[in-house]
């Protein structure tokens, strides 16, 4: 999809933050979107990543994909740029866990991001094709995780503890759950 340029408007409007700690879907099923951490065992966590990508394409090619629902929620323009982001951010921590003994991930404050890299002004196409490469890095990392390395710990900048294999689900269930957000 090829889209025009959209100048920065003087009205722009961040997405209402989002101040949920969403590490309960490593114990229990999303009410909203149905998906649970445990859904995706480790092994199958790199081919899944591949299987989501599709819909991610098809979400950031519609035409409405630069509105937003409500003036304080994300375009599918919006949440496809931060999946992209979360999909190199999980890339480096996944690295950091497999190569560090316990590593603390740095803090990523996705609101601020969004902001500062202005994700309602990005190319759909861009997005997409970033989407699908950062998508492919991410695969492929966790294609390379030994069955001994499931249970490597990394903890995140609030302290939040995660394994090599519940990372892997609370990943899932983020790109998931944005999928359920753009209806897509």
């Amino acid at each position: 999809m090829t889209d025009t340029p959209h100048e920065p408007t003087d009205d722009y409007r961040p997405a209402t933050p989002d101040d949920k700690d969403w590490t309960w879907v490593l114990t229990r099923r999303c009410d909203e979107c149905g998906f649970a951490g445990t859904d995706v065992a480790g092994p199958d966590v790199a081919a899944t990543i591949h299987d989501l990508v599709p819909r991610w394409r098809a979400a950031l090619n519609r035409l409405d994909v630069r509105e937003r629902p409500e003036p304080g929620t994300w375009s599918a323009l919006e949440y496809g740029a931060h999946v992209r982001d979360v999909h190199r951010v999980f890339e480096e921590r996944l690295r950091l866990m497999l190569e560090e003994d316990a590593p603390q991930f740095p803090n990523w404050d996705q609101d601020a991001t969004a902001v500062a890299e202005r994700y309602d002004l990005q190319d759909p196409g861009r997005v997409a094709d970033e989407l699908a490469d950062a998508a492919a890095a991410l695969a492929a990392r966790f294609a390379t995780v030994r069955p001994d390395q499931w249970d490597r710990p990394g903890l995140r900048s609030n302290g939040s503890s995660f394994t090599v294999a519940t990372l892997g689900g609370y990943f899932l269930h983020d790109v998931v759950h944005h999928l359920h957000d753009v209806r897509a």
